[in-house]
């Protein structure tokens, strides 16, 4: 099963952050594509790390830093609530009486561990901003109206 927390966050916070006055959970739910209350879940986790805000009374939400400071990686601590990268799990009961089984989990270890940490580097290079030049340069390229 895929987890699109991650990618969902970062389409929610690029419209936050080219909005001219605060989107609601359910304009934003509208262009990702789902439900409202999944994204007040996404909102209260990005507000719990202190990346956006969203007050009771107020309608919508606003970052809280520029995107140029707002890294891919502090949005995916954010929505997966860990502090590092994970991308792969191992199985958990290879067989002691298979020579594989009984060497596979150490061997996987280190691999996973180095393209996590490749991941993690690669996402703490990456800004919102980043995000949002490319999503423009896609839009120019297809002709398309800047939604600025």
């Amino acid at each position: 099963m895929t987890d699109t927390r991650f990618s969902s966050a970062i389409h929610m916070l690029i419209l936050i952050a080219g909005a001219e006055v605060p989107m609601t959970s359910e304009q934003i739910a509208r262009s990702v594509g789902t439900n409202a209350s999944h994204i007040r879940k996404l909102a209260g986790l990005l507000k719990k790390q202190g990346v956006i805000e969203g007050r009771r009374g107020a309608r919508g939400f606003r970052l809280l830093m520029p995107p140029e400071e707002l890294t891919l990686c502090r949005v995916y601590q954010a929505v997966t609530e860990t502090e590092r990268v994970h991308v792969f799990d191992l199985h958990q009961n290879p067989s002691d009486r298979c020579i594989v089984g009984r060497h596979i989990r150490p061997a996987l270890t280190d691999v996973f561990q180095d393209i996590e940490q490749q991941a993690e580097r690669e996402l703490n290079a990456l800004t919102l901003a980043d995000c949002m030049q490319k999503m423009r340069s896609e839009m120019e390229e297809s002709h398309e109206p800047s939604a600025d």
